[in-house]
């Protein structure tokens, strides 16, 4: 039930033994994102099956987030992490549609095992045109294509302990070198492949002979910098930490992995836990980065979001959230947005951080204007 937790309890208890005390500041900006871990063919489905699951979602999901508003009159939106795998026109079409709409932004996913160099370039500049030409992934200012990343199977950089699901110990570098902004795949617990180092938005370096070279970094800080070495990646993480208001059997914690499925609904509760994670840039606590993952395309993860009222459910509490605190100030971002804020952070930027946005890397051509 607390598979792994060696891993990374100690850090943990380190980080809330450093929070007793801590004060808020006079306004919080909240960055809200969701990693959607795309997958029309979750479980075998046929095409036809993937079909209408993505069909099934954007009918659902537009209908109910109309409905709901954050702090810049934006609508919920997710990044859909789309395995490029399973990459197939019908299923794009509806999603072009949908996030022209304004209502997310698509970007990359992978599943592999025991994967090459070779292959690993060609496979990701292949899906990166691929995906280019149907309107997504932005520019940074130099015109180049970037993107942002979810490994399969949690195991970026060949981090499961058993060698399976990736092959690369340099798959931080191959990354930097193609063009990701930004790992988001983060956290993994109860995976093995979990880091030590937890909520946190950090760079890692790669060391090319070893696995997991994520597990440790350098924290990204107010008037800091990349580090010099062209094999580093930006890892934005998502809160990781233990759940005692919600425990088995009434005496054991759960995991809060930021993961909203069957599982794990989105009780309100668990608000305070992403928040109380203080995930931000050193230097710069007011601006918080609060990022989720599920596994949107479903059957399981759809009956609870929307048959069973779920996604109503999380945008209602965010909605209460904001009108018992007039200093909170929340805002629904991709993973695009969320990096570009990040930079500005870096760089020393302040106020609004929405202003933010599209600091370092253009919206795709498929965003509307103004969003």
């Amino acid at each position: 039930m607390l598979r792994n937790i060696h891993i990374w309890i100690l850090p943990y208890l380190k980080q809330r033994l450093l929070s007793l005390g801590r004060t808020g500041s006079r306004s919080v900006h909240i960055l809200f994102c969701v990693a959607d871990h795309f997958e029309p063919l979750w479980g075998g489905a046929d095409a036809k099956l993937g079909e209408e699951r993505v069909a099934r979602w954007i009918e659902a999901y537009e209908r109910i987030a109309t409905g709901f508003a954050d702090s810049d009159g934006h609508h919920p939106r997710h990044t859909y992490f789309f395995p490029l795998e399973q990459h197939e026109p019908r299923y794009i079409h509806l999603l072009r549609d949908h996030c022209r709409k304004g209502f997310g932004e698509v970007e990359l996913h992978l599943h592999h095992n025991n994967d090459t160099e070779d292959n690993f370039r060609r496979t990701i500049e292949h899906y990166k045109k691929m995906f280019q030409s149907d309107g997504f992934l932005g520019l940074d200012r130099e015109d180049k294509v970037r993107y942002g990343f979810v490994h399969g199977n949690w195991a970026l950089d060949n981090s499961s302990p058993d060698g399976s699901w990736c092959g690369l110990n340099n798959e931080i570098t191959l990354l930097h070198e193609t063009g990701c902004y930004a790992d988001f795949t983060l956290p993994s617990a109860p995976s093995p492949t979990q880091t030590t180092t937890i909520n946190s938005i950090y760079y890692a370096v790669d060391d090319p002979e070893k696995p997991k070279s994520h597990n440790r970094g350098f924290r990204v800080s107010v008037g800091g910098r990349p580090p010099d070495s062209g094999n580093h990646l930006m890892i934005i993480q998502g809160a990781l930490g233990l759940d005692w208001k919600w425990r088995r059997l009434g005496i054991i914690p759960r995991i809060e992995n930021s993961e909203i499925s069957l599982g794990h609904p989105p009780l309100p509760h668990r608000w305070k836990l992403w928040r109380d994670a203080s995930i931000c840039v050193a230097g710069r606590p007011e601006w918080l980065f609060i990022k989720v993952h599920m596994h949107g395309c479903t059957g399981e993860t759809q009956n609870i979001l929307f048959d069973n009222g779920a996604f109503r459910a999380l945008h209602e509490s965010i909605a209460r959230l904001r009108k018992e605190n007039e200093a909170l100030f929340f805002h629904y971002v991709s993973a695009r947005e969320m990096y570009n804020i990040v930079k500005a952070a870096e760089a020393g930027k302040e106020d609004n951080p929405i202003e933010f946005k599209d600091y370092e890397i253009s919206p795709p051509p498929l965003t509307p204007a103004g969003r």
